[in-house]
């Protein structure tokens, strides 16, 4: 008798050659993320840089050239199959960020929530104004059918503004910065700029589809009050409780290791529900978990393995697939490419920069969070794919704005390798560093 082919019990098998397709797919980028970042690494580069680049080699950029017939065979443009290998992708990126925020220092962002405040306001609000002012110039034949010219330049300013918290999170673990004061900064930052980006993109989406009205605003700040408020008065209490009762089980690692996925999986789908990034939602119970004791941060070790040796690097690669960078070859794209990049670079950086320094931060800790929130990568790819799909952008001022996602992402670890030399490691940061590893804290 014919054994049934996967998920054919369920009447929802999926059809062979989708099948077989996705089964290279993962096989074929998970191989060129995993030697990409590893020779990124042996280069003095972390090894996200290799992972992103092993999706541009594997997409239109390279092998769409190269060998058409391959990657239209390995990568076709058919949306069933694209959703199935951005399932997987999504699931490591909300698994990475939810990761990251159980590593949040909570009492350090209390102690420094001067500091947070104003590096965010900084970092958002200049590039904000700088890529809004941008896009009114640029142009007006990379706006989409439907970007009107006011759209058009809000969507630029949001596409300048945002930063990419998953990348910034696993270049921050890849270079063993996450325990340092600056890590906690550049990743605070980072969560409190991301929120703000969705919530613009939010408004400037409904002013592209359905024109602007004021209510669309009203519902998204009241979703994310919502969602502050379940966080803190109902995921808390109820996460602590049901880790200590794994952790009192028999054998708690492998029930343990389920319920932080289970949670943290079920919040991304909380946020989404209520029209918010399933990031968010990840992210803040990732919070939530780590400062539940220490059970939960135990159990996310466990995970955090196969997050960043499998999901991870198939996301980022699946993230630098998307990129097709041979529309820079026409001259007016490429220079409003180097514009746009060049402003990009400097309003963030800058507007991390002062921040930075008005809340006490030296020169070098401020150059840090400045490099380290220029990282855009796949947030951005994911915003320029909303733009392209609602009209607003044009395939020209796509490329432009997956350019900018791809060479910040890839410029921010040197530099802040360079500027992090010349910051003092404390006892604290060393305190922490041994709790995040698990080992015993010495009192």
């Amino acid at each position: 008798m014919d054994m049934p082919t996967l998920g054919a019990a369920a009447g929802t098998a999926i059809p062979h050659d989708q099948m077989l397709v996705l089964l290279l797919q993962i096989g074929i980028l998970l191989a060129l993320a995993t030697v990409l970042g590893r020779l990124a690494a042996r280069s003095g580069l972390p090894p996200v840089v290799g992972e992103l680049t092993a999706g541009i080699v594997a997409g239109p950029s390279v092998l769409g050239h190269l060998a058409p017939g391959v990657s239209h065979r390995l990568f076709p443009a058919d949306p069933g199959q694209t959703h199935l290998l951005g399932a997987v992708a999504q699931l490591g990126a909300l698994l990475l960020v939810g990761i990251t925020g159980a590593h949040i220092d909570l009492r350090l962002l209390r102690d420094r929530r001067a500091a947070v405040t104003s590096v965010s306001v900084g970092s958002v609000l200049l590039p904000l104004v700088a890529g809004t002012a941008l896009g009114f110039v640029l142009p007006g034949e990379l706006r989409g059918e439907h970007g009107g010219r006011t759209t058009f330049a809000l969507f630029i300013g949001v596409a300048v503004a945002v930063s990419a918290l998953p990348v910034i999170a696993k270049t921050l673990l890849d270079m063993r910065l996450l325990h340092r004061d600056v890590g906690q900064l550049i990743i605070g930052a980072a969560a409190v700029s991301d929120i703000a980006g969705w919530l613009l993109l939010s408004v400037v989406s409904a002013t592209a589809t359905a024109g602007f009205h004021a209510g669309t605003a009203v519902r998204a700040v009241g979703g994310l009050i919502l969602i502050l408020v379940v966080t803190m008065w109902v995921a808390r209490p109820v996460t602590a409780r049901v880790l200590r009762l794994v952790e009192r089980s028999e054998n708690p690692g492998g029930p343990g290791v389920a319920v932080v996925v289970v949670l943290l999986v079920l919040a991304a789908a909380g946020t989404h529900a209520l029209g918010m990034e399933p990031i968010l939602g990840a992210f803040l119970c990732g919070i939530v978990i780590g400062s539940a004791g220490p059970a939960g941060p135990l159990f996310l070790n466990t995970v955090r393995t196969f997050v960043m040796a499998v999901l991870a690097p198939l996301f980022l690669a699946g993230a630098g697939l998307q990129a097709d960078l041979s529309a820079l070859a026409d001259p007016p794209v490429l220079a409003a490419a180097l514009v746009t990049l060049a402003v990009a670079v400097g309003a963030k950086l800058a507007g991390g920069y002062a921040g930075a320094r008005l809340s006490g931060s030296g020169h070098h800790e401020s150059l840090a969070v400045g490099a380290g929130l220029n990282a855009r990568g796949v947030v951005e790819i994911v915003l320029a794919s909303v733009g392209l799909g609602i009209g607003v952008l044009d395939t020209a001022s796509y490329t432009v704005v997956v350019l900018v996602a791809l060479v910040t992402s890839v410029m921010a670890p040197p530099i802040l390798r360079r500027t992090t030399r010349h910051v003092v490691r404390t006892d604290t940061e060393t305190e922490r560093e041994r709790r995040f590893a698990g080992e015993p804290v010495r009192s």
